[in-house]
């Protein structure tokens, strides 16, 4: 009996170290500060045993063994989550099996830039090494059917942005977020816009915002250039903006914009055409759809640059031809 109580007592002797180790190993840094994050992935469907090997087999210097004790010991084991994960310096193992459970997937990051079109942003898109490609291979219109069913045109729908998602997501899901924020964009603008503005609708104010933003990059004359173009369309002018004519041009337009490029007449060329041009040349920010919906008070019906990025803005054309003379011949 006394050897039993003694074998019985060192038993449960050895299970407190062991949980005390086992504790004690739970809150040690896996990697040292200073070390590269690890990437790994957890398959879906996978056991918490076939996690932590994979876990392992990725290159985490972790003893899987341990590590599904800890997420067995802490009740956890049942929860983690499948997906692409990075270890980064300074996290336990009991870190580790936190993040598994709530998902913490790595994230990725994608830049779409203001100005850009949608061209430009399908390409890089379709750059991006951390992306799932499930979109490469349609045609515009094939990919807009999955984002945005129902619309004819993708230049103008997707708001620039940078775009977080985790490592091996499908490309449509940018796609997918740019759209829907480009819509609450929009449709916030909207609501707050200035009575009596020429546009049928929100997307014409969309089209209007496209051509401010290829218009100037100076933040401070973005309104004044919306009131441009919305004193011209309300008096019937012909907006006679460049980008639109680059934009009708194609591939055609080498870096220079000529007088008959300007007299060649295209669905964008809006010194042929009146009105607005029927989509959007552009992705516009947030900056060019307040100004397309809150153009300033000014009567002003051109303008030109100076060449050291702003505009002189005239209300007639003797001023405006005097501007010309001033900063361009």
């Amino acid at each position: 009996m006394h050897l039993f109580k003694k074998l019985f007592l060192a038993i449960v002797a050895f299970a407190l170290l062991a949980s005390a180790l086992v504790a004690y190993w739970a809150h040690r840094p896996i990697l040292a500060p200073g070390q590269a994050p690890v990437a790994f992935a957890i398959e879906p469907g996978s056991s918490v045993r076939s996690s932590t090997r994979q876990v392992s087999a990725a290159g985490v210097p972790v003893n899987p063994w341990l590590l599904e004790l800890v997420a067995r010991l802490s009740g956890k084991a049942t929860r983690l989550k499948a997906g692409n994960y990075e270890l980064k310096p300074g996290s336990s193992p009991m870190a580790l099996v936190d993040q598994l459970v709530r998902g913490e997937f790595a994230q990725e990051a994608l830049a779409v830039i203001e100005g850009w079109t949608f061209r430009q942003m399908r390409a890089a898109v379709a750059a991006h090494p951390a992306l799932k490609h499930d979109t490469v291979h349609l045609s515009d219109k094939e990919l807009l059917a999955k984002v945005a069913p129902g619309r004819e045109a993708a230049e103008g729908l997707f708001f620039p942005d940078t775009y977080l998602f985790a490592k091996g997501s499908s490309d449509l899901q940018i796609y997918r977020q740019a759209y829907a924020l480009m819509q609450k964009r929009l449709d916030e603008a909207w609501r707050r816009r200035q009575p009596d503005l020429p546009y049928k609708n929100p997307y014409e104010a969309l089209v209007m915002a496209s051509i401010i933003e290829k218009e100037t990059g100076q933040k401070s004359e973005r309104r004044m250039i919306a009131a441009v173009f919305v004193n011209r369309l309300k008096r019937g002018m012909l907006l006679q903006t460049d980008p639109t004519v680059i934009y009708g041009m194609g591939e055609r337009f080498q870096g220079n914009i000529r007088k008959r490029d300007l007299l060649t007449d295209t669905p964008y060329n809006t010194y042929t055409r009146p009105g607005l041009p029927p989509t959007p040349i552009a992705l516009p920010g947030a900056e060019s759809l307040e100004a397309a919906m809150a153009p300033a008070p000014i009567e002003a019906l051109y303008f030109v640059a100076r060449g050291n990025g702003t505009s002189e803005f005239s209300n007639n054309l003797a001023d405006h031809n005097r501007a010309v003379d001033k900063y361009q011949r």
